[in-house]
Protein backbone atom coordinates (compact mmCIF):
# COMPACT_ATOMS: atom_id res chain seq x y z
CA UNK A 1 0.00 0.00 0.00
CA UNK A 2 1.54 3.14 -1.15
CA UNK A 3 1.17 6.60 0.29
CA UNK A 4 3.22 9.59 0.49
CA UNK A 5 0.78 10.94 3.14
CA UNK A 6 2.09 10.63 7.42
CA UNK A 7 -1.15 8.20 8.62
CA UNK A 8 -2.95 10.22 11.55
CA UNK A 9 -2.76 9.20 15.00
CA UNK A 10 -6.64 9.21 16.26
CA UNK A 11 -7.85 8.95 19.77
CA UNK A 12 -10.56 5.66 20.64
CA UNK A 13 -13.12 7.99 19.84
CA UNK A 14 -12.06 9.41 16.53
CA UNK A 15 -11.43 5.45 15.56
CA UNK A 16 -14.57 5.00 16.96
CA UNK A 17 -16.60 7.60 14.65
CA UNK A 18 -14.10 7.08 11.62
CA UNK A 19 -14.85 3.63 11.64
CA UNK A 20 -18.93 4.23 12.29
CA UNK A 21 -18.85 6.17 9.66
CA UNK A 22 -17.27 4.52 7.12
CA UNK A 23 -19.08 0.99 7.63
CA UNK A 24 -22.76 3.17 7.44
CA UNK A 25 -21.42 4.53 4.22
CA UNK A 26 -21.18 0.89 3.08
CA UNK A 27 -24.20 -0.92 4.79
CA UNK A 28 -27.13 1.97 5.12
CA UNK A 29 -26.27 3.99 2.15
CA UNK A 30 -29.91 5.41 2.47
CA UNK A 31 -29.36 6.94 5.65
CA UNK A 32 -25.60 8.33 4.65
CA UNK A 33 -24.36 10.73 5.05
CA UNK A 34 -25.79 10.87 9.06
CA UNK A 35 -27.15 12.88 11.08
CA UNK A 36 -25.67 13.54 14.93
CA UNK A 37 -28.00 11.19 16.21
CA UNK A 38 -27.52 8.03 13.65
CA UNK A 39 -23.94 8.53 14.42
CA UNK A 40 -24.12 8.45 18.06
CA UNK A 41 -26.19 5.50 17.99
CA UNK A 42 -24.11 3.82 15.56
CA UNK A 43 -21.22 4.65 17.75
CA UNK A 44 -23.18 3.05 20.68
CA UNK A 45 -24.45 0.05 19.09
CA UNK A 46 -23.79 -3.33 21.05
CA UNK A 47 -23.15 -5.26 17.98
CA UNK A 48 -19.88 -5.34 16.09
CA UNK A 49 -18.30 -3.23 18.24
CA UNK A 50 -15.59 -3.47 20.86
CA UNK A 51 -15.19 -1.98 23.34
CA UNK A 52 -18.68 -1.05 23.65
CA UNK A 53 -19.52 2.36 24.50
CA UNK A 54 -21.74 4.82 25.61
CA UNK A 55 -21.03 8.04 24.15
CA UNK A 56 -22.89 11.29 24.71
CA UNK A 57 -23.79 14.05 22.15
CA UNK A 58 -21.24 16.66 23.68
CA UNK A 59 -18.14 13.21 23.04
CA UNK A 60 -19.41 13.00 19.63
CA UNK A 61 -19.41 16.98 18.53
CA UNK A 62 -16.15 17.18 19.81
CA UNK A 63 -14.64 13.83 18.08
CA UNK A 64 -16.07 15.59 14.79
CA UNK A 65 -14.21 19.08 14.99
CA UNK A 66 -11.30 16.95 15.70
CA UNK A 67 -11.46 14.77 12.77
CA UNK A 68 -12.70 17.96 10.42
CA UNK A 69 -9.35 19.84 11.42
CA UNK A 70 -7.66 16.49 10.50
CA UNK A 71 -9.17 16.38 7.15
CA UNK A 72 -10.81 13.15 7.82
CA UNK A 73 -14.92 13.66 7.72
CA UNK A 74 -16.92 17.01 6.73
CA UNK A 75 -20.13 18.24 6.62
CA UNK A 76 -23.09 17.92 4.36
CA UNK A 77 -25.53 20.93 3.98
CA UNK A 78 -28.13 22.21 1.80
CA UNK A 79 -32.00 20.70 0.58
CA UNK A 80 -34.82 21.27 2.25
CA UNK A 81 -33.34 19.23 5.73
CA UNK A 82 -32.58 21.25 8.96
CA UNK A 83 -30.05 18.27 9.83
CA UNK A 84 -26.90 18.78 9.40
CA UNK A 85 -25.16 15.38 8.15
CA UNK A 86 -21.75 14.14 8.37
CA UNK A 87 -19.40 11.72 5.81
CA UNK A 88 -16.18 10.64 6.32
CA UNK A 89 -13.07 11.44 3.76
CA UNK A 90 -10.66 8.80 4.51
CA UNK A 91 -10.95 7.58 1.10
CA UNK A 92 -10.52 10.88 -0.47
CA UNK A 93 -7.43 11.07 1.86
CA UNK A 94 -5.87 8.08 1.45
CA UNK A 95 -5.73 5.83 -2.04
CA UNK A 96 -8.09 3.08 -0.32
CA UNK A 97 -9.81 1.28 -2.56
CA UNK A 98 -13.47 -0.38 -1.39
CA UNK A 99 -11.86 -3.69 -0.04
CA UNK A 100 -9.11 -1.75 1.71
CA UNK A 101 -11.03 0.36 3.41
CA UNK A 102 -13.66 -2.40 4.32
CA UNK A 103 -10.42 -3.59 6.89
CA UNK A 104 -9.55 -0.72 7.79
CA UNK A 105 -12.97 -0.13 8.88
CA UNK A 106 -13.54 -3.76 10.80
CA UNK A 107 -10.12 -3.07 12.58
CA UNK A 108 -11.66 0.40 13.72
CA UNK A 109 -14.46 -1.28 15.45
CA UNK A 110 -13.62 -4.32 16.39
CA UNK A 111 -10.10 -3.77 17.27
CA UNK A 112 -7.30 -7.09 16.47
CA UNK A 113 -8.56 -9.53 14.40
CA UNK A 114 -7.37 -12.43 12.46
CA UNK A 115 -7.71 -13.24 8.82
CA UNK A 116 -10.79 -15.38 8.94
CA UNK A 117 -12.49 -12.89 11.39
CA UNK A 118 -11.73 -10.20 8.99
CA UNK A 119 -13.48 -12.17 6.41
CA UNK A 120 -16.25 -13.33 8.30
CA UNK A 121 -16.86 -10.30 9.60
CA UNK A 122 -16.83 -8.28 6.45
CA UNK A 123 -19.70 -9.51 4.42
CA UNK A 124 -21.97 -6.18 4.43
CA UNK A 125 -19.03 -4.08 3.73
CA UNK A 126 -17.45 -5.66 0.86
CA UNK A 127 -17.65 -9.50 -0.77
CA UNK A 128 -14.08 -10.93 -0.47
CA UNK A 129 -13.69 -13.37 -3.05
CA UNK A 130 -11.89 -15.95 -0.88
CA UNK A 131 -9.84 -16.00 2.31
CA UNK A 132 -6.88 -15.76 0.25
CA UNK A 133 -7.89 -12.27 -1.33
CA UNK A 134 -8.47 -10.85 2.17
CA UNK A 135 -5.12 -12.06 3.06
CA UNK A 136 -3.40 -10.84 -0.29
CA UNK A 137 -5.53 -7.55 0.91
CA UNK A 138 -3.98 -7.21 4.04
CA UNK A 139 -0.37 -7.47 2.88
CA UNK A 140 -0.92 -4.58 0.87
CA UNK A 141 -1.93 -2.49 3.13
CA UNK A 142 1.36 -3.78 5.13
CA UNK A 143 3.85 -2.34 2.19
CA UNK A 144 4.86 1.44 1.74
CA UNK A 145 6.43 3.94 3.96
CA UNK A 146 3.56 4.46 6.14
CA UNK A 147 1.49 1.31 6.42
CA UNK A 148 -1.90 0.89 7.55
CA UNK A 149 -2.10 -2.61 9.56
CA UNK A 150 0.29 -4.93 11.53
CA UNK A 151 0.50 -8.12 12.93
CA UNK A 152 1.12 -8.58 16.41
CA UNK A 153 2.77 -11.62 17.93
CA UNK A 154 0.72 -14.63 18.32
CA UNK A 155 0.08 -15.03 21.95
CA UNK A 156 0.39 -18.86 23.88
CA UNK A 157 -2.38 -20.71 22.37
CA UNK A 158 -3.35 -18.93 19.49
CA UNK A 159 -2.95 -20.57 16.02
CA UNK A 160 -3.49 -17.59 13.64
CA UNK A 161 -2.00 -14.13 13.93
CA UNK A 162 -4.04 -10.94 14.37
CA UNK A 163 -3.80 -7.56 12.52
CA UNK A 164 -4.49 -3.81 13.97
CA UNK A 165 -4.56 -0.81 12.21
CA UNK A 166 -2.01 2.15 12.82
CA UNK A 167 -3.99 4.89 12.99
CA UNK A 168 -3.84 4.78 17.00
CA UNK A 169 -3.72 2.53 19.78
CA UNK A 170 -6.04 -0.54 20.14
CA UNK A 171 -6.06 -2.31 23.18
CA UNK A 172 -5.94 -5.67 22.79
CA UNK A 173 -9.39 -7.20 24.27
CA UNK A 174 -10.87 -10.38 25.25
CA UNK A 175 -13.59 -11.83 23.46
CA UNK A 176 -16.90 -10.84 24.17
CA UNK A 177 -19.73 -12.50 25.97
CA UNK A 178 -21.72 -14.53 23.16
CA UNK A 179 -18.42 -14.69 20.64
CA UNK A 180 -19.18 -18.39 20.11
CA UNK A 181 -22.65 -17.57 18.65
CA UNK A 182 -21.95 -18.85 15.05
CA UNK A 183 -21.65 -15.62 12.04
CA UNK A 184 -25.07 -16.64 10.63
CA UNK A 185 -26.83 -15.96 14.14
CA UNK A 186 -24.62 -12.81 14.91
CA UNK A 187 -25.58 -11.31 11.23
CA UNK A 188 -29.64 -11.86 11.47
CA UNK A 189 -28.64 -10.30 15.13
CA UNK A 190 -26.94 -7.60 13.81
CA UNK A 191 -28.90 -6.82 11.07
CA UNK A 192 -32.39 -6.67 13.83
CA UNK A 193 -30.46 -4.34 16.03
CA UNK A 194 -29.61 -1.95 13.23
CA UNK A 195 -32.96 -1.81 12.04
CA UNK A 196 -34.31 -1.02 15.28
CA UNK A 197 -31.52 1.97 15.87
CA UNK A 198 -32.23 3.22 12.19
CA UNK A 199 -35.91 3.33 13.22
CA UNK A 200 -34.64 5.45 16.70
CA UNK A 201 -32.57 7.62 14.76
CA UNK A 202 -35.52 8.74 12.51
CA UNK A 203 -37.63 9.23 15.36
CA UNK A 204 -35.33 11.28 17.11
CA UNK A 205 -34.32 13.60 13.93
CA UNK A 206 -38.33 14.34 13.09
CA UNK A 207 -38.71 14.99 16.75
CA UNK A 208 -35.98 17.63 16.34
CA UNK A 209 -37.45 18.99 13.41
CA UNK A 210 -40.86 19.60 14.57
CA UNK A 211 -39.58 21.20 17.50
CA UNK A 212 -37.12 23.56 15.39
CA UNK A 213 -40.51 24.24 13.34
CA UNK A 214 -42.64 24.86 16.54
CA UNK A 215 -39.98 27.35 17.97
Amino acid sequence: MESNQTLPILSAEEQRVLGSLIEKSRTTPDYYPMSLNGLQSACNQKTSRSPIVQYDEEIIVKTLDSLKKKGLVSTVTGGTGRVVKFKHNLGIVFPLVPSELSIICILLLRGAQTAGELNTNSGRLYEFDSLDEVQSTLEKLREGDAPFVKVLERRPGQKEVRYVHLLGDVPEYVAEPGSNLNSASMEMLESRVETLEKELSELKDAFNKLMAELS
